[in-house]
């Protein structure tokens, strides 16, 4: 009698753990803080809704005609192209957006790491460490705004399920896709539509689709346009449905980075390189490997080791990668770099399988591919201005100056490099 007990109770363990992980990867509910208001002085404050579309090129809205976001280059203003941060991968670009940092400083170094001082990893499809505020440093603009009594609203963005520094947004979704795109943009509108008191004034709003797609059958596929013009309808509808409220209500368009076409027919072979696991362990796949020695005292001996089979990659310490990465061990406020460093060359990618053609994680200064998009329009921008490309940390400085919000530490973008594109002080 006791066996099938012992198995009822065992499937119903299973089933009560199947049932929560389903509703969590299902749940599309929005989630509200209580009893937060905009202070009088935010209030009287402009807008700014900060679009993500990953993975879209700085070319794609030229190469596939989308209409709207380049009508809005000319309304608005545009860079010729937007350099992301090293490694040219979605968290780590995404997060460096709204904290003004390079990843090295705001630690949170790539998609997926291993953190040795915490002896735990850190990866994008773990939806408990997304949710942990503790692996995110940094200043969100969303936090950035609250702190100042300044209400926000995410519909999608990294960092923005968890509590970091103690806070999220006001208004935020846990992120699913099945919510599909006209109930997204009518529930931003409808933050729109709040009391005064009530309504947010930043507002992140994320496009997962180019990625996808371009992933799956790379840049120069239909589907990747058939996913531009996704995004450039989408983006369209937002802004005439936005401008019916009669807010001043400024957007920023922007991608985390580019996208290229890799040699997936000729990989490189991870199982080529030469492995000592008493020695050293190797992680990741993609553009870069990391490599951690298990005496730091070995560290040039395995990274001479490393070199001498050099092939369609480069290898580096943590002490000499390139300067443009702002990825070394002086850059390292969380000491989560590896101490050995593989860096794919364009167009290889090291994996022991098959992989999707359409890639990114390149270093953005050697591989244009990698660039990303800039446009931007509303009352606060100038109107048809074309700037020079730069580097994204400079996006935050310029959403806080929009909002008037008071930096709050020191940070690696300077609001020099953008306050061109502004018709005149905002605050």
């Amino acid at each position: 009698m006791l066996q099938p007990l012992r198995v009822c109770l065992f499937f119903l363990c299973f089933l009560i753990s199947f049932l929560q992980s389903s509703n969590a990867q299902t749940d599309i509910s929005q989630k509200i803080i209580p009893n937060r208001k905009n202070s009088l002085i935010q209030q009287k404050k402009p807008y700014v809704i900060l679009i993500s579309a990953d993975g879209f090129r700085h070319d794609f809205d030229k190469k596939y005609g989308a209409s709207f976001l380049l009508s809005m280059r000319k309304h608005g203003v545009h860079a010729a192209s937007m350099i992301p941060s090293f490694p040219s991968s979605t968290f780590p670009n995404h997060y460096t957006l709204v904290t003004g940092m390079y990843p090295s400083h705001h630690g949170l170094i790539d998609n997926s790491f291993y953190d040795p001082q915490r002896e735990k990893s850190y990866s994008s499809s773990d939806k408990k460490a997304v949710k942990d505020g503790s692996w995110y440093g940094g200043t969100p603009l969303w936090v950035l705004a609250e702190q100042q009594q300044m209400l926000s609203a995410s519909f999608y963005w990294v960092g923005s399920e968890a509590a970091i520094k103690n806070t999220r947004p006001t208004y935020w979704y846990p992120y699913n896709e099945k919510i599909d795109i006209d109930s997204r943009i009518a529930a931003t509108v409808n933050w729109l539509k709040l009391p005064e008191s009530e309504r947010p004034h930043l507002i992140t709003f994320y496009l997962p689709e180019v990625d996808h797609e371009a992933h799956r059958h790379g840049p120069d596929a239909p589907e990747t346009r058939d996913a531009v013009l996704f995004v450039d309808s989408a983006v369209r509808k937002l802004t005439e449905e936005v401008k019916k409220t009669g807010l001043p209500v400024n957007f920023i368009f922007v991608s985390d980075h580019g996208m290229t076409k890799a040699n997936n027919e000729r990989p490189l072979l991870i199982s080529d390189i030469p492995a000592d696991t008493a020695q050293y362990t190797i992680s990741g796949s993609g553009t870069m490997l990391d490599v951690f020695v298990k005496n730091k005292e070995d560290i040039h001996t395995v990274y001479t080791k490393l070199k001498k089979n050099e092939k369609g990659y480069k290898v580096y310490t943590k002490f000499n990668t390139p300067s443009h990465w702002h990825y070394s061990a002086k850059d390292d406020s969380a000491g989560r770099i590896a101490d050995v460093l593989l860096a794919a060359d364009w167009p290889g990618y090291f994996s022991n399988r098959q992989f999707n053609p359409g890639q990114h994680g390149y270093d953005p200064y050697n591989v244009k591919d990698m660039h990303a998009t800039f446009i931007a329009w509303g009352p606060a921008f100038r109107s048809n201005m074309q700037i020079p490309a730069f580097e994204n940390v400079h996006v935050y400085p310029l959403v806080a100056e929009i909002l008037g919000l008071n930096l709050q530490e020191t940070i690696d973008g300077r609001l020099k490099v953008l306050k061109s594109v502004l018709k005149k002080e905002p605050r």
